[in-house]
């Protein structure tokens, strides 16, 4: 037992030796001389120590921005390897679903890929002045520790890093809580905040499960979507951005809005609302499209209303102002500072142009009530790839609503409901209102009843419309052709008035003729006499 102590305490003091050795050093060796015992105690060290390192810091470059490299080593870190680790840190980070935990400071996890083994640790420097510092915490640096031994340096380096960034990437992706973007005016692009879109947290509950609309289209367009996510390879394949055009249309209440938020939770997309009403022009825009990130919606809702890009609604300002008495320059100077300058060929740029391809993994969606309205060129093909109508509810839709309101997949009205609304237009919209309890006193059969009267109120409406319609245009054709009638009598009336007028400048040319015979009768006469 003497002898084991003894050799503790032996131990002991030559660690103590050492430490009082290196702490001498330190202070009173020069900094250039302990820099080159250091570099050369290195060079010594490697041809004996078969381990290679590398440090990736918490801020590089500028100070204060976070380096990517390191935050995606955090969050790989964090899902691999800190279930082997037994001292964590737990963050609470912006913009993510639930708390990120990571490795404590100076703790080490090991890591595997391919059969190669690693070693991750966890470090943070305090500096060594005894300077007060108002943000302690801004002093100290962060960093991760890579081990690995030196034959496998470039499988590291090539394949297992970038392994590691992109999953680190994907990690973040997946536990950010996706966002709703709109545009604002320019006039807040250069203030304090300095942002082109604001946000808040995209909340919405619509998936393709409780979407009202036809099962086979439904699939039609899911399949649509997972091909175009899977396919960064095939694009890039073709030689074409990564992006896809959709056009939603149909009547207001169909569904538009609804389906925009299905794809963006099935995707797991956020989305970018933009208002092309607030954009002055052809370069805003494209500096909103710049600040889109990947993986994301952009729509244009009711983009036949958004803006004049066919310059027939400037015209018929102008005819209207010009019959007003107004003066049109004048009109225009005032309004200038105001109005959009976005034209169609920025928006076609927007859509297709050099600039769509900064960027990848976007969908571009317009919705518009009134499809003839929009431009051809607007629409076409390779613009807006997939054009989908939104129609009146069917019997396959109404199904799905009456599931998801009711929890009811048949009941005795069903046969009457599918006769009903073969022979009614009726939006998604207002069959939704009628399924849903209005009381807890209102249950499945309260609220089909409901619906029952309030498409059969639509199909007495729709016809009595129809009546109307068609008596109007009865007394608009009756009352165009008695105007055609009047304007026929007008003419013939104004034909023989001009008839009867040429018959009287006849008559009085014989009477002066006649006078001037008689005159010449007379001359003769007394000739001859």
């Amino acid at each position: 037992m003497m002898v084991m102590g003894e050799m503790w305490s032996q131990v002991g003091s030559v660690i103590a030796s050492l430490m009082f050795a290196y702490a001498m050093f330190q202070q009173y060796f020069p900094y250039d001389l302990r820099r080159y015992l250091s570099k050369y105690s290195n060079k010594i060290l490697g041809f004996v120590y078969p381990y290679i390192q590398i440090s990736f810091h918490e801020y590089s470059g500028e100070r204060f921005k976070r380096s990517e490299v390191y935050e995606a080593i955090q969050n790989y870190l964090s899902a691999n390897s800190s279930s082997r680790a037994k001292r964590l840190k737990a963050h609470d980070i912006k913009d993510s679903k639930s708390l990120v935990l990571s490795l404590d400071d100076n703790e080490e996890v090991n890591d595997e890929f391919q059969g190669v083994k690693l070693w991750w640790t966890s470090y943070k420097s305090v500096p060594k002045n005894n300077s007060f510092s108002l943000y302690p915490n801004s002093d100290e640096k962060r960093y991760y520790r890579l081990t690995f031994h030196r034959r496998h340096r470039e499988f590291i380096v090539e394949s297992y890093l970038n392994h590691v960034v992109k999953e680190g990437k994907g990690i973040a992706f997946k536990n950010r809580q996706r966002k709703l973007y709109t545009n604002g005016s320019s006039d807040s692009w250069y203030g304090g905040k300095r942002t082109k879109w604001s946000h808040v947290l995209f909340e919405h509950p619509a998936s393709f499960d409780t979407l009202a609309m036809d099962p086979k289209k439904k699939q039609e367009i899911i399949n649509d979507l997972l091909k175009f996510k899977k396919g960064k390879e095939y694009y890039a394949k073709i030689g074409k951005a990564w992006k896809r055009g959709y056009l939603l249309y149909g009547p207001p209440g169909t569904g538009k809005s609804t389906m925009i938020s299905a794809m963006a939770n099935f995707l797991d997309y956020d989305v970018y609302d933009l208002e092309l009403t607030a954009v002055k022009d052809n370069t805003e825009l494209r500096k909103l499209l710049i600040d889109t990130s990947n993986k994301s919606i952009i729509v244009i809702e009711d983009i036949d209303c958004s803006l004049d890009l066919t310059g027939q609604r400037k015209k018929k300002e102008k005819e209207e102002d010009k019959e007003q008495g107004k003066d049109p320059l004048k009109k225009a100077e005032e309004e200038d500072m105001n109005k959009s300058k976005v034209t169609l060929s920025g928006l076609l740029n927007f859509i297709d142009g050099i600039w769509s391809a900064c960027g990848g993994e976007r969908l571009i969606v317009f919705t518009t009530n009134y499809v003839d309205k929009l431009d051809p060129a607007l629409i076409r093909r390779g613009r807006m790839d997939k054009h989908i109508e939104l129609s009146y509810c069917s019997f396959e839709a109404f199904k799905v609503l009456a599931k998801n309101y009711l929890d009811v997949e048949w009941h005795d009205l069903f046969t009457t409901i599918e006769r009903l609304l073969g022979e009614t237009d009726i939006t998604p919209a207002d069959v939704a209102e009628n399924l849903m309890p209005k009381s807890d006193d209102e249950d499945a059969d309260v609220c089909l009843k409901n619906l029952v009267e309030a498409i059969e109120k639509a199909k007495e409406d729709a016809i009595r419309k129809k009546a109307e319609e068609e008596e109007k245009l009865k007394a608009e054709e009756e009352a165009k052709l008695k105007a055609e009638e009047e304007e026929k009598k007008k003419v013939e009336k104004q034909n023989l008035e001009k008839e009867r007028e040429s018959e009287g400048n006849s008559g009085k040319e014989d009477v002066k003729c006649n006078g001037t015979l008689d005159k010449e009768v007379k001359v003769n006469g007394s000739v001859t006499t």
